[in-house]
């Protein structure tokens, strides 16, 4: 389907299409069917519009690690914590990272006390800030999935290129396959149908999904971010579910295409390498993340300071992690609009924009209430 952004809007697509999915879920059986949505635009859009209130009571929305902020463990935010005490180094990141809890601080605690810290929309910031300071240590915090993660390619090979030997990259880059494959193999949460990421499957494309559908029989459907893309992803789940079938569907296909962005596949290539990675929430997963490849070191922050970056510990009474792994809705956390807001922070989950907590308190009303189309802001 291609057309304008209002088309994507239209109240009449969308009250055909959910009468679509009640005849789709109504063919499917008496249990309740549940389906993973791994994108925090995913999880944004789901609760703007008031989806989740609209389907069939036997149609059970999950949101996953789809917000790389929400994902990053403690143990990073401390070791970047660590580096910005250095009175020679200034500490480079994106906004949704300031207020992620470390295990006993933050960056924005940091930056209060006196740490040089600057936020940034681009690493080509981190690029200029190095060539006007040659004699300061600038370290980028590189932290995102597989859309964030070409550009960052792109600046390490610009720092090598350019000769800028006071800039480096803490990378935390993580891959949404190796995840969903510890969410598919796990029995904590039984997952009939995933939801899957637009920006992300635009560079990686779709076959990293099929491997998840032959092994495990998980019905995937490459969803665009309006309402009637996700009704229109949930009704092809449905229907594959229904039929018995398993296959990765391209809602998305304005946007993705098999065999994703070559380009940019081409540029992580160069400049990292797999390598296992700790998720907050999911513990650590084999070849999730990206490590800077040992050509690029000079621009590699755990080489250049010697960082350990350790696990870190999450506050006890947060449940952000069995959010993250679809165990709970936020509201299932005994802080969630109590000691946890998007003012006053616990966990990672209400930090971001992209995530669930955040997402369920800023639309609450519109997820406590059925509907019968999708509502706006």
């Amino acid at each position: 389907m291609k057309g304008r952004i209002e088309d994507y809007r239209d109240p009449r697509l969308t009250d055909e299409l959910l009468r679509d999915i009640r005849e789709a879920a109504g063919r499917i059986s008496s249990r309740t069917v549940s389906l993973m949505e791994v994108c925090g635009t995913h999880t944004m859009a789901i609760a703007r519009y008031g989806i989740r209130s609209l389907l069939p009571d036997n149609l059970k929305l999950l949101s996953g690690p789809g917000c790389p902020v929400c994902v990053t463990p403690a143990g990073y935010v401390d070791a970047a914590v660590l580096l910005s005490r250095d009175p020679g180094v200034t500490v480079v990141t994106f906004g949704d990272l300031m207020r992620v809890p470390g295990s006993d601080s933050s960056l924005t605690s940091a930056k209060a006390s006196g740490a040089d810290i600057r936020v940034a929309y681009s690493p080509s910031y981190a690029i200029e800030l190095a060539r006007q300071h040659p004699h300061r240590k600038i370290v980028f915090l590189a932290i995102g999935f597989e859309t964030t993660a070409p550009s960052l390619a792109w600046s390490i090979l610009q720092a090598k290129e350019n000769g800028l030997e006071n800039l480096s990259f803490l990378s935390a880059c993580k891959l949404i396959p190796p995840a969903l494959h510890a969410l598919a193999s796990s029995e904590e949460v039984k997952i009939d149908g995933l939801i899957c990421p637009g920006h992300v499957s635009a560079i990686i494309g779709t076959s990293p999904y099929a491997e998840i559908v032959r092994r495990y029989r998980i019905p995937c459907a490459v969803s665009g971010f309006e309402p009637v893309d996700v009704l229109l992803s949930v009704l092809l789940l449905c229907r594959q579910i229904a039929g018995g079938e398993a296959r990765v569907d391209i809602e998305y296909s304005r946007s993705v295409r098999e065999e994703g962005n070559r380009k940019a596949l081409s540029l992580l290539q160069q400049a990292f390498e797999p390598a296992d990675s700790a998720w907050r929430g999911l513990g650590t997963i084999p070849v999730s993340g990206l490590k800077i490849r040992p050509a690029f070191s000079a621009h590699d922050a755990e080489a250049v300071f010697g960082v350990d970056v350790p696990l870190g510990k999450d506050n006890p009474a947060c449940r952000c992690g069995d959010v993250l792994r679809g165990v709970i809705s936020p509201p299932e956390c005994p802080l969630f609009r109590t000691r946890c807001s998007p003012l006053t922070p616990v966990g990672a989950c209400m930090v971001s924009s992209e995530g669930a907590c955040a997402a369920f308190y800023k639309y609450y009303q519109l997820e406590q209430k059925k509907g019968s189309r999708p509502h706006g802001d």
